[in-house]
């Protein structure tokens, strides 16, 4: 994480040039990332969702190993992300009918170098983008919203939590 008082950018160069970051001199250490995400719709669509009568199939499954396949694959997407030997993603989706959304949460580790974050962001994104594509033909209006980080760690850095730095923005 990037010292508040030392706004420097990690990933451009002296001369203002995007690079990827060295990590070679990082420690190998236990790193963790645990992002969420929501995906609002029409009480119509979430009750479709949660009853298991989508037409394409099961929602939730299918968007748990869309989301587990996104974090693996974020460095395919991301271009100065570092590929990394990702050791476990579990993703949880929550039905919440009274809101009429779905709330996803990923936690993604490894033994690396550097973070997890964007994968567990990419996992969360992932994950609800496939919920938009399988309940799209009856609820185009979904809005995935709330995507955030909610803790690190590992590393250098040690842990950062969302709840304890502040929402940002």
């Amino acid at each position: 994480m990037t010292d508040p008082a030392d706004p420097t950018l990690t990933h451009f160069d002296a001369g203002g040039q995007a690079h990827m970051v060295d990590v070679s001199a990082k420690d190998v250490t236990h790193r963790v990332a645990r992002a969420a995400g929501t995906i609002r719709m029409q009480p119509a669509t979430c009750a479709l969702i949660a009853k298991g009568e989508a037409k394409k199939g099961d929602v939730i499954g299918i968007a748990r190993i869309a989301a587990i396949q996104g974090a693996k694959r974020t460095a395919d997407l991301v271009p100065l992300c570092h590929p990394l030997p990702i050791t476990r993603v579990a993703v949880e989706f929550e039905i919440d009918a009274a809101a009429s959304a779905v709330h996803c949460t990923a936690q993604v580790e490894t033994l690396g170098r550097t973070g997890v974050e964007m994968e567990a962001l990419t996992a969360v994104q992932v994950g609800l983008l496939t919920i938009y594509d399988m309940c799209k033909a009856v609820d185009r209006g979904m809005v995935m919203t709330d995507i955030r980080v909610l803790e690190k760690r590992g590393g250098k850095s040690g842990e950062w939590n969302a709840g304890k730095a502040g929402k940002a923005g």
